[in-house]
C-alpha cells in the first residue's frame, strides 16, 4: 500500500480514529509509512507495563497538535494493532499534518 493512502485515517464523532500498527522497542519514535492499511509507527518504549502505549500517546498528541488527553487508545492496548482516538482535530488536519511524517518515514523503509 503507498504511503498516500488514508485507510488508516476514520472519522469519528468527536475528532477522528487512527488505525496504527505499533513497532515497540525502536530506537526512536516515528512514523514509519502505512501499511496494511495501518499507520506505521515505531515506538521507543517496551510493552511493558504500558509504557509503549503511553510514549504513542505522547508522540501522537505532540505531532498533531493536541494535549495527551485528547488521545487515548481505545482498541488494542496490549497488541501491536491499535486503534487510536484523537479527539479535537479532522481528518482534514491529520492529512495536513502528516504528509511529511509519512514521506520521511517511508524514504527510511
Amino acid at each position: 500500500m503507498n504511503a498516500t493512502a488514508t485507510d488508516w485515517l476514520r472519522a469519528a464523532p468527536d475528532g477522528v480514529a487512527l488505525l496504527v500498527a505499533a513497532a515497540p522497542r525502536a530506537s526512536r519514535t516515528e512514523i514509519a509509512g502505512v501499511a496494511d492499511g495501518r499507520l506505521r509507527i515505531r515506538v521507543a518504549a517496551p510493552p511493558v507495563e504500558g509504557a509503549a502505549n503511553v510514549e504513542l500517546v505522547r508522540f501522537l498528541a505532540a505531532v498533531l497538535g493536541v494535549s495527551k488527553s485528547a488521545v487515548a487508545v481505545t482498541a488494542g492496548a496490549t497488541g501491536r494493532r491499535k486503534t487510536v482516538l484523537v479527539r479535537g482535530v479532522t481528518p482534514a488536519a491529520v492529512r495536513g499534518l502528516l504528509p511529511g511524517q509519512l514521506a520521511f518515514g517511508a524514504a527510511r523503509r
